[in-house]
């Protein structure tokens, strides 16, 4: 599965924990271009990832990390989420 195809299904994911609609969005993007990246047809830029997860109540880092746990390599949320903190350690 592509990345793009994994942040769709990961803000599917969490537009329905928080009992969203698509239309929900409409103050920040139309429903079209949620659809569309829902659908795994466009790629946000980081800024519009931003906005879109403040508008659902999680940190950014919570659609990328759900994303990541789908994709191509899937792996444990809890493995992912030691794999970062360990990672972010080592760099800062």
């Amino acid at each position: 599965m592509d990345i793009k195809r994994s942040f769709g299904e990961a803000l599917r994911q969490a537009r329905k924990a928080r009992n969203m609609s698509q239309e929900d969005f409409s103050v920040i993007s139309s429903r079209t271009y949620i659809s569309s990246l829902e659908r795994g047809l466009k790629s946000p830029t980081l800024e519009k990832v931003d906005i879109i997860a403040e508008e659902i109540g999680v940190h950014p880092l919570t659609l990328l990390a759900l994303a990541y746990s789908k994709g191509s390599r899937p792996k444990p949320l809890s493995e992912l989420i030691d794999q970062i903190t360990n990672e972010l350690k080592e760099v800062v």
